[in-house]
């Protein structure tokens, strides 16, 4: 029997990693999500090869060809009502949303961050930065969040974390890539469970 599914759009910036988790994922068709379109605002991320050669269709927003974040952002609005969207999965995407933007997707936009939230959050903390900032700090264990999109940046509703140890002679890049390995399953669990919150409310 036919499972009833969510439908996802993506919002990418570059490689796209999380994006091929998902997708990975949606083609189990116990997997209760499918991918409708991935928006990228970087015209040549690779993230859009990878969507291409999923047969899903794919939209470029460049941030570059508009006037300001309003107008950018009324670009991708235009090209999520092309779908019938039920979730927003921010996944790589290197652009801070207004809060005019997050207001309309609230409870149904979601975002990963390379860290344990509430630690290490905030603008200016992504990618490197937040592996160094745990160094740093001389943390003894790191991970993922998978948390719902609000207008304070990494602020939203935690809906999942998964751990990482940080171990002797850790750099920022050997960090990244457990932290990274973690947050590719932490990104297809939490769709999986919004998408079971949906089942259960229809």
């Amino acid at each position: 029997m036919a499972i009833d599914k969510i439908h996802l759009a993506v919002l990418i910036s570059g490689s796209g990693s999380n994006l091929q988790a998902l997708i990975d994922a949606c083609a189990n068709p116990d997997y209760p999500a499918q991918i409708d379109v991935v928006i990228s605002n970087v015209s040549d991320a690779f993230g859009l090869e990878r969507a291409k050669k999923a047969g899903i269709p794919t939209a470029i927003v460049d941030h570059k060809d508009y006037s300001g974040r309003e107008a950018f952002e009324a670009a991708i609005a235009e090209e999520l009502a092309k779908y019938k969207i039920d979730l927003v999965c921010l996944a790589g995407f290197m652009r801070i949303l207004t809060p005019g933007f997050v207001d309309k997707w609230e409870g149904k936009m979601i975002n990963t961050h390379p860290a344990l939230l509430p630690k290490h959050g905030g603008k200016g903390m992504h990618g490197e930065h937040v592996h160094k900032a745990v160094l740093a700090a001389g943390d003894s264990e790191s991970g993922v969040s998978i948390h719902y999109v609000i207008p304070e940046v990494d602020r939203g509703e935690i809906l999942l974390q998964r751990r990482v140890a940080v171990k002797p002679g850790d750099t920022a890049e050997s960090l990244a890539k457990r932290v990274l390995t973690e947050e590719h399953v932490a990104y297809v669990e939490a769709v999986r469970m919004i998408a079971e919150i949906h089942q259960k409310r229809a």
